[in-house]
């Protein structure tokens, strides 16, 4: 199973803030969208970075309540490490696991199309199993 067919069932709609939006606005959109992570954009609304629950937290055990009056590019993730659509969902887990990160943006050619959280893959693949499953349990009734 692919990426892709992640974000067939998930959807591809991606919650995003700007660089200079501040952490108030990113954890509010994080709550009422009940999402671990926003994707940041720059002025010229190209992908510069994640901003997650991680993020907040650790900037709040540092800073204290003034954080949420900084601007968001401050504590984001930098460097974004991506997916494309045709990747494996084992190899997006395998990717998530090296960098320890739980949200992985889908990319293809260079346009930013989808989410996907650790939550996300292990769902999928917990469904493939339990169908998997139930073919095996249909060819044994069928043989019985």
């Amino acid at each position: 199973m692919s990426i892709s067919d992640v974000l067939h069932s998930k959807g591809h709609q991606v919650v995003k803030v700007r660089t200079t939006d501040t952490v108030e606005t990113a954890v509010r959109k994080l709550s009422e969208q009940r999402i671990g992570a926003v994707v940041v954009e720059d002025q010229w609304m190209r992908h510069a970075g994640i901003f997650s629950e991680r993020d907040f937290v650790n900037a709040i055990a540092e800073h204290g309540s003034r954080t949420l009056t900084f601007p968001v590019e401050k504590l984001m993730t930098g460097h974004l490490v991506t997916c494309r659509p045709a990747d494996s969902v084992e190899t997006a887990l395998a990717a998530m696991t090296m960098a320890k990160i739980r949200h992985l943006p889908v990319v293809d050619a260079g346009k930013l199309i989808g989410i996907v959280s650790i939550g996300d893959l292990v769902k999928h693949r917990l469904d493939e199993k339990a169908l998997e499953a139930n073919v095996l349990l249909d060819i044994a009734r069928l043989h019985a």
